[in-house]
Parts: structure tokens; sequence; C-alpha cells
């Protein structure tokens, strides 16, 4: 039980960060003035998100991943872990310093009127949002795969 509750958190917190890096896009394509402390907030709430994903994340992995792992590999697709989870297990690394680096590139580009500035942080974001349903999508797979490794036993 505390094992779904913990995959759940570590699910919710990554779909937040992507609504969260969607707000962000949308803003700057409207960057003003008015909704500069918006962004500011929402390039924070990113970063935030994707931290705590990743530590929920990486609790889970170390404590439940291993059973987990056995069976889809026994299982008949065995290439959600092969291939999707090792790809998910470096692509994040990307995501994660993309998103810690998001607000110190909101803060640090004051105004952020300017039109390469503009596409500079809309850039950072589309790839958090783009990486993050990757991963969303990956995570899909391998949960299909237990499932799949489940029903052949």
């Amino acid at each position: 039980m505390l094992d779904q509750f913990v995959m759940m958190s570590h699910v919710v917190f990554g779909v937040f960060a992507i609504l969260f890096a969607v707000a962000l896009c949308v803003d700057v394509l409207n960057a003003s003035e008015t909704n500069l402390a918006r962004m500011k907030k929402l390039s924070l709430l990113v970063a935030l998100c994707v931290i705590v994903s990743y530590m929920i994340g990486g609790y889970w992995y170390v404590l439940y991943y291993g059973e987990h792992r056995d069976i889809i590999k026994a299982g008949s697709w065995p290439w959600a872990h092969t291939y999707f989870m090792e790809v998910k297990e470096h692509l994040f690394f990307v995501m994660l310093i993309l998103s810690i680096y998001l607000p110190i590139a909101v803060y640090g580009s004051t105004p952020l009127t300017g039109k390469k500035t503009k596409r500079f942080i809309l850039g950072i974001g589309v790839l958090i949002v783009l990486l993050g349903l990757f991963m969303e999508v990956s995570g899909g797979i391998i949960s299909k795969g237990v499932t799949m490794g489940l029903l052949r036993r």
C-alpha cells in the first residue's frame, strides 16, 4: 500500500511540473511586466515539482523497483525495462538540470520581453514539457510491463 502511495506521489508531482511548465510557456509567449511575477513563481514551481518527483521516484526505485524489474524481465514485455526504464533513468537528469536552470534563467533575464530571451526560456519550458510527457508515457509502459509479467505467472 505504501509503495502505491509513493509511486502515485511521484506521478502527481511530475504531472504538476508539466502543467506548470505549460502555464509558464503560455506566459512567456505573452510576456509583460504584469505577468513577470507569475512567471517567476511558475519557474520555481516547475523546479520544485521536478525535484520532489525525483526524490520520491528515487526512494521508490531503491526500495521497490527491484521486484518489479524482475517481474517485467520475466514477462512478455521485457523491453519495458530494457528500453523505457533505462532511457527514462538517463533522460530524467536532463529534465532535472533544465528545471533547476529554469528559475535561474527567468530571474536573471529581466526584462523578459526581448525576443531572444523569450525564445530561450520558451525553449527550456518546451523541453521540460516534452521530456515530462515522455516520462509519463514511459512510466505507463513500465507499469503495463509489470501487469504483463504478472499475467504470465
